[in-house]
Formats: C-alpha cells, structure tokens, sequence
C-alpha cells in the first residue's frame, strides 16, 4: 500500500503517545440533568481533549464527522485556515489515530474536506484506518449557484467514509427511506396482480458467455437471437425460470424482447445511499447560512461556510441509530451536535475557540427549547434533553511523570482499567475493586477509599487490606493492587499470588 510522507511525520507519529493526559472539569449543566450526563460540549484543544476521552470512551463511539480546517489559504476568523501543506498533515495525522482508537468495532468515520487537501486526505486514512476499510467518497453540493470570478466554479465538497472494520460496519449500517419519487417508478402496465413492477434484465449487451447467445420464441411467434458480438442479459436458466414465475413481459403485444421483472413488493425497506448528494436532499453552505443560523442566532455572525443540518442528519441515518455515540472534534457551530441531540443521539463535541460559548451552547439552549430550525420538522422535535459543559483541566502527571492532587478516584481508576486491559470499563468505579479480567482482578488504593486516610493504612496494602479487598471480591484468582506502598513481603504476595504496582511510579501514561 502507498504512503503518504512529508516533512516532520515522525514527529507526528509520536504525537499521540506524547499527548499529556489531562482531567476534564464540568463547568455547567444545561436542561435535563439526566440526559446532560451523557452529552457532552468540551472547551480546549481537541487533541488534548481527545486523549482525555480515551480511558472513558475507547472503542464506544458509533459514528464520528468532523469538519476540518480545509487548509484553503484564507484567512477565517475563528480557524487559522492557513497552515502549509505539512503542518496540515502533522496536525490531522494525531487526531486520526486519536479518533480511531475512540471509534466502535462496528462505527465508522466520516471528513468532510475540499479538494486542497481531499487527495491527501484519503491516502492518510488509509494509512492510519487500513485501505480495506476504505468504504466511499461521497460528492456533497455544497453550492447551488455559479461563480464567474474563477476559471471553475467549485460546486461541491467530499465527504471520505472509513469504516473501524469495514466487514462488521457493513452489517449494521443503515438503509435510506424510500421516497414516493422512487416508488412511482414502478408500473404496472399489464395490470400484474402482484402489483407495480420496475425492468430488470432485459435486452442485450456487448459482453457475455456463449451460452448466452441463444434463440427465444416471443409470443407472438417471432424468434429472436442477439446480434453479432452481443448477448442476452440472462442465462437460459433465469429465463426458463421467470417464465414459470409468469415475470417476463414482452410488451403489450407480446412482440417486444424481454424484459424480468422486479416488483415493487420484494425490493428492500429502504434503498442504498449513493454517493451523490444534491442540495435539495443534503442541503448547501448557503441554506445552513440563511435558513439555520441567522434563525437560530441572529444576533451572532454565522461562520462562512457553515454545514447544513440535513447533511449531518443524511450521515446519521445511514450510520446510527438512536442512543449511539456521536463524537464530532471539530464541533464549529455546533451543527453536529444540534442534530444528534434532536435525534436522540448521545454526543461528544470538542470545540477549541471560545465560540464553544458563544455559538454552541447558544444553540443548544435553543434546542432544548425546541427551536424549529433545520431538520426539527422532519426529526418530529419540540424540545427536552440536555448536555453539560467541560473544559481541561490540568494535565494528570506532573513533569516527573508524577499524579497530581487533583486527580480522583474514579478518574484513575478508569484509566488504570484502559492501561491493563485496552478498554474502557462499563463500571462504575466506586470501590477498591475495579474488576476482573481473564480471571485476574484488579483492585486500586487511592484517596483513601477504604475510609481510612492515614498514610500508613488506606492506601497502604497491609494484611487487614488483603482481607478486606478478598471480602470485595472472594475470587481465588491473581489480584493486581495499585496502591502507595505495601506492607507485604515478596514471599507472602507470591503465596496470595498478588502483584503489587506503586502509585504514581507504575501508572504510566499512554
């Protein structure tokens, strides 16, 4: 497989496994307590925030859309859009492996992008995501008009689909409704009683088997043969079978070649997306600009080329369903999350730039109030739910590597369980005991869990300890115990079969 290469990318290779690890802080809850629980705006640098996420969310997140810069430069005013070429890459290159680890067995990512960087783009994600997991590049009309100040007028931005697992995606995504255009499509010209129907095979084409060449006498006597150099679209076999079926037509009087029919009643529920996205189905810049925006917030300036909520929406229904992950880290006006959040999807939004203030919690506000923007008609909505706001707090480890005061209990203890076992836990870590993972059990002595803060006791392992955690969890299996120190002999922790690991020298960041 190719690769892409430019300057730094070793560096930014790296980057991810350099990245500091920081805690997150809940600055304010908005709406529905409950619900503001599970959805989430970050204030701060998506790559830091990112790297929090991890311990809590790896391999959770169903579907992934971000937005990045284009990279087109132009001067933006809440992006520097004008980065060079390898200063791109270097910056997308740590988020990619970032997202990739956050995403779903089953989920899939999708990057909407231009075609400055598109190309580039596509090679990258291969690398990063595997090219067998490559699954479509999608033309999104971004522009209904013309331009005549250029030498082509630019209708169009990409939308690059990468699936976690390409073979497992596959099986989950969704079909798109079908409309009433498509279902008028199918006639019934013969008055069939299993009703409307649409041409399958039929005719002839220039390539072919012999055994595809053959004589069909018609209905009205006539013998018919494909000429010179083509074949029939069916085998013998699929038309002597059609035939008992009574699903051959040959027009009304029954001199026509055939044509199989495909009836309107055993198509699927829904239809196949295809890669062609027309405003009138996805939307454009200028409808998210007129129609969503300036409604919504009319009193703040729009970004230039804002993404409509009916493209969000279209990718949506073809890769969730409700109550999936969404994590868009690129979060902007917060377009991505105003659709999740109407369609009952949970989401995660990371925007760096204070108009995580002053545009995406605005305009979630209003969604909780049932603002009638957008795709609100069409997703039935009238209001309700929450999200609370966080921004990064200080980084986890000091310079030496060490914890800081700051960090709690359940903090550390989930991202000890990502460190051991590669996964977040579905737990609640509340107790001294974490877990138990291939028989092994993992247990954690820190901030005085056990009610006894004493620095020679709580968080020391002592005898009483041991006691206490095979109380917790009376399994005869290997225990791992993260604690300050231990009172323990080696003999007397290989008799428990116990491996003892020291906070904060053994919790190493990843």
């Amino acid at each position: 497989m190719p690769f892409i290469d430019w300057v730094n990318k070793n560096q930014a290779k790296e980057i991810p496994l350099e990245v500091p690890y920081h805690l997150l802080q809940r600055e304010k809850t908005y709406g529905d307590t409950q619900a503001a629980s599970e959805n989430f705006i970050i204030q701060g640098d998506n790559l830091l925030a990112l790297k929090s996420l991890i311990p809590f969310y790896a391999g959770q997140v169903k579907c992934i859309f971000i937005d990045p810069p284009y990279n087109t430069k132009s001067a933006f005013e809440h992006y520097d859009d004008n980065l060079e070429h390898s200063q791109w890459l270097s910056m997308m290159y740590p988020r990619l492996v970032l997202l990739r680890e956050l995403l779903a067995e089953d989920g899939s990512i999708w990057v909407t992008i231009d075609d400055n960087e598109a190309h580039y783009l596509k090679v990258l994600m291969d690398e990063v995501f595997g090219r067998k997991n490559f699954v479509a590049t999608f033309a999104w009309e971004k522009d209904k008009g013309r331009r005549n100040d250029t030498d082509i007028s630019s209708a169009h931005d990409h939308v690059i689909l990468f699936a976690r697992q390409r073979d497992v995606w596959s099986k989950t995504r969704n079909l798109l409704d079908r409309t009433p255009e498509q279902n008028a499509r199918y006639k019934n010209p013969d008055k069939d009683p299993r009703g409307p129907w649409l041409q399958g095979d039929n005719g002839t084409a220039k390539s072919g088997s012999a055994a595809q060449r053959y004589p069909i006498t018609l209905p009205s006597g006539r013998v018919v043969t494909p000429p010179s150099g083509n074949y029939w679209r069916f085998s013998q076999e699929n038309l002597k079978q059609a035939l008992a079926e009574s699903r051959v037509y040959f027009g009304k009087d029954g001199d026509r070649l055939p044509i199989i029919k495909r009836y309107l009643t055993d198509v699927q529920d829904g239809v196949v997306p295809r890669t062609w996205w027309p405003a009138e189905d996805a939307g454009s810049n200028q409808s998210a600009k007129r129609d969503h925006l300036r409604k919504l917030l009319p009193e703040i300036e729009p970004f230039s080329t804002p993404k409509p909520e009916e493209l969000i929406h279209l990718i949506f229904r073809i890769a969730t369903k409700p109550g999936d992950l969404i994590l868009d880290s690129f979060l902007g006006s917060g377009t991505a999350a105003a659709v999740a959040h109407k369609t009952g999807r949970r989401y995660i939004g990371i925007e760096m730039g204070e108009h995580a203030r002053t545009h995406c919690v605005p305009r979630l506000e209003k969604v909780i109030e049932g603002e009638s923007g957008g795709i609100s008609h069409a997703a039935n909505w009238s209001g309700g739910g929450g999200f609370s706001l966080f921004t990064l707090g200080e980084a986890a480890f000091d310079e030496q590597g060490q914890l800081t005061s700051s960090v709690r209990f359940a903090t550390l203890a989930a991202y000890i369980w990502h460190l051991e076992i590669g996964t977040p836990g579905q737990q609640d870590f509340n107790s001294p005991f974490m877990g138990e993972h291939k028989g092994t059990s993992y247990f954690l002595l820190y901030n005085g869990i056990l009610g006894d803060r004493r620095p020679a006791s709580g968080n020391v392992l002592t005898s009483a300890v041991v006691a206490m955690l095979r109380e917790l969890q009376p399994n005869p299996g290997p225990m791992v115990v993260y604690g300050e120190n231990t009172r323990l002999g080696s003999a007397r922790m290989n008799a428990e079969d116990i491996t003892f690991k020291q906070i904060p020298y053994d919790v190493k960041m990843r």
